[in-house]
């Protein structure tokens, strides 16, 4: 049986279509559109996951899931009791080391004293001295022309000795308490070390004290809140996740053929898959340094084996913009088909 002529052709049409639309599939360069859309692109934001500083017992949860809380709102506590502990320890420390710092001030004050006393006793014998020398001269001078006697002279010369001697003796006592100044010196500066250490010790143990209460750093909703009363956690143990839904944002994913056109600032209409019917304003803000396999912990080498080109895709950061009732209602991890209008003087 034959096949009819005008079913032949049309069959041959339809053949012929189907190839042309391969080939301009293959061949044609997608970036000179006039748009770029893509359907790669998720509802994101910039979450922060809480972990304790340090590790207890949690006391008391003061949130539920998916409650909104705002920046410095108190999450939960964690057992006090022995930072308390801790505290109170340091703070008899510092105490102990600033009466020991008055104690060496004390002294050093007291040793000045000791230091003026003995300089005046040392002047007052230097005064002594030279009455004594004076006299001893002068008995000298008498016993040689027979006005005085041997015995006076004799007396007069042994009471310049004891006063040489005992000069000696007390300028010897100032140097020892201008050395005993100098080491009560370096006593008050290893006391005021010592105090510094002290009070750095109380800081320390006051800051960890500090960490027992989880507070919010920013606004934002609770999420994949693991934390309960009684429960034990360690330092770093992800327990929840604040998520800024008042900050979300839009990844989108297009194929490196796409983004010869698009630029930051460009306009973006935003269609969430959650949200038929509504159409979100945008604008790029920024496009990544490189692919997505770029950052992958196994990156493939093309330069060994077989190489198969894979067109690559790059993540495009599109921001919302303000004052959009619709953003209220979006969640991190909607599908969404951002389209980029990409004017065509803007090539390369």
């Amino acid at each position: 049986m034959s096949i009819p002529r005008h079913v032949m052709i049309g069959s041959a049409v339809a053949l012929a279509a189907a190839i042309a639309g391969v080939l301009y599939f293959w061949s044609h360069d997608e970036s000179r559109a006039s748009s770029q859309t893509t359907d790669d692109a998720y509802v994101t934001a910039d979450w922060t996951r809480l972990s304790p500083r340090v590790a207890g017992v949690i006391d008391e949860v003061l949130v539920e899931d998916n409650e909104r809380v705002a920046q410095g709102e108190l999450l939960a506590t964690i057992d006090d009791r022995d930072f308390k502990v801790a505290v109170n320890e340091a703070r008899a420390r510092v105490a102990s080391a600033s009466a020991a710092l008055l104690s060496v001030d004390a002294q050093r004050e007291q040793q000045e004293n000791i230091i003026a006393q003995a300089a005046a006793t040392v002047s007052a014998d230097g005064a002594a001295l030279r009455l004594a020398e004076e006299n001893a001269k002068r008995y000298k001078n008498l016993a040689s022309d027979g006005s005085g006697t041997a015995q006076e002279e004799q007396a007069a010369d042994a009471h310049r000795q004891i006063q040489s001697a005992t000069q000696s003796k007390d300028s010897a006592a100032l140097g020892a308490a201008t050395k005993q100044q100098l080491i009560l010196t370096a006593q008050r500066a290893q006391a005021a070390a010592e105090l510094e250490r002290a009070q750095a010790n109380l800081d320390q143990a006051e800051l960890r004290l500090s960490y027992t209460r989880i507070v919010a750093p920013v606004d934002g909703t609770v999420g994949q809140r693991d934390i309960r009363v009684g429960q034990y956690v360690n330092v770093g143990s992800p327990v929840l996740t604040l998520v800024p839904l008042h900050q979300t944002y839009v990844e989108a994913h297009f194929r490196e053929t796409q983004l010869a056109r698009i630029r930051p600032k460009q306009a973006v209409d935003i269609r969430i898959d959650s949200l038929p019917g509504v159409s979100l304003r945008g604008h790029v803000a920024s496009i990544a340094p490189a692919t997505g396999v770029s950052f992958a912990p196994f990156a493939p080498d093309n330069a060994t084996g077989n190489f198969t080109k894979v067109v690559q895709r790059l993540t495009v950061k599109i921001a919302l913009e303000p004052e959009q009732a619709a953003t209220a209602q979006l969640r991190v991890g909607m599908s969404a088909i951002p389209t980029v209008s990409t004017p065509s003087g803007q090539s390369l």
